[in-house]
């Protein structure tokens, strides 16, 4: 089986590292260099135990991918054949309160990626299998409201500073293909969930807080929606498009599991008073309290995979609440992994948000 040396970008992170873990364990000949700044939810450790055969195809680079001459070197030293693009800077409530790092990470650092990018395919032959996987975020289409779905031809309608750079970064890839035909390919993907998720997310957050008794703070009257995906099936549907799917094309990547905020909220506080023996008046929905709204905080989000489907053949394999009860029971079991990340930058970030807020 051929060698193929993979670059994966932002891959300490949440979904990078669920991306790696997956892609070493089903794709025997993948040898994946990760190269990740190490941020707040950048996490090295997360491959602590990866098995021999796995850990000897893997290989980690601290580093800002706004470096131009790490890049250049990472290039230099590597036969790659694709790049799956992850690194960036996140959470809307952050890009809120520091816009400016959201720039420099999401739009100046994929620009770096592309340049080099470039170069590297170009000086290669432009070989025929080589593709620039760019992972993006259904946010930069903006808010639904009762009715309708995003598709991949729905105009951008960015509401946050970090939306606002995801989408520039989403043009700049698009513009590299058409500019210089370099092979990029751009998906945009709903809420995802499951393990290795940085506490102060929702999902993680609440389960956390569960188990400790501590207030769960929910944004407004809690009837937000998104559509939750297992970050397992999104890995699957990233390897197939990177694979099959069309140089210069996007493609949604939807779980189909519409949710409001306070129905998974709920739904957390049943499944886990299951676990924990509570019930009555000590069950964990006592703990609800909520919170001052976030500015511009869009109402629903809705993704229409039609087109992966029908040209990939790719569907979610797990079912939202069976996927949810896996991710209680990774937390709950991995207990040693939560303390290690909540740092006192995690707290301070929780008391800045939440402190003072209820309403």
């Amino acid at each position: 089986m051929k060698k193929k040396t993979i670059l994966v970008t932002g891959g300490a992170g949440f979904i990078g590292t669920n991306f790696i873990r997956h892609a070493l364990a089903v794709r025997k000949n993948w040898h994946i260099v990760n190269i990740d700044a190490l941020t707040y939810a950048g996490n090295p450790a997360n491959f602590d135990d990866l098995a021999p055969d796995h850990a000897e195809r893997y290989r980690f680079i601290r580093g800002d991918i706004g470096n131009a001459s790490l890049l250049e070197r990472i290039f230099s030293e590597e036969n790659l054949e694709g790049i799956f693009h992850f690194a960036a800077e996140s959470h809307v409530d952050r890009s809120i309160l520091g816009p400016e790092r959201f720039l420099e990470t999401n739009v100046i650092g994929t620009f770096r990626l592309l340049e080099e990018s470039l170069k590297f395919w170009e000086n290669t032959g432009k070989p025929e299998g080589f593709r620039f996987l760019h992972i993006s975020t259904d946010e930069v289409y903006g808010s639904l409201g009762t009715e309708g779905y995003f598709t991949e031809i729905t105009p951008y309608d960015p509401s946050s500073p970090y939306s606002a750079s995801k989408a520039a970064s989403d043009h700049f890839v698009k513009a590299y293909f058409r500019t210089y035909g370099l092979p990029t390919i751009i998906t945009n993907c709903s809420n995802n969930y499951g393990p290795y998720q940085f506490p102060e997310k929702l999902i993680p957050l609440m389960i956390l807080n569960i188990l400790e008794e501590k207030p769960l703070p929910v944004y407004g009257d809690g009837t937000n929606i998104r559509d939750w995906l297992y970050v397992i099936d999104h890995c699957d549907a990233l390897i197939e498009v990177f694979e099959e799917g069309k140089p210069g094309d996007n493609y949604n990547i939807g779980g189909g599991a519409e949710r409001q905020n306070i129905e998974i909220v709920h739904l957390l506080c049943d499944l886990m008073d299951a676990r924990l023996g509570r019930s009555g008046g000590g069950s964990s929905q006592r703990l609800i309290r909520f919170v001052t709204d976030r500015p511009g905080h869009d109402w629903r989000y809705a993704i229409d995979a039609t087109k992966i489907r029908k040209e990939l053949g790719w569907s979610p394999n797990h079912g939202f609440e069976e996927a949810l009860e896996t991710t209680i029971d990774w937390y709950m079991n991995n207990m040693d992994w939560v303390n290690t990340v909540r740092s006192g930058e995690y707290k301070k970030w929780i008391e800045i948000n939440y402190e003072g807020r209820e309403i």
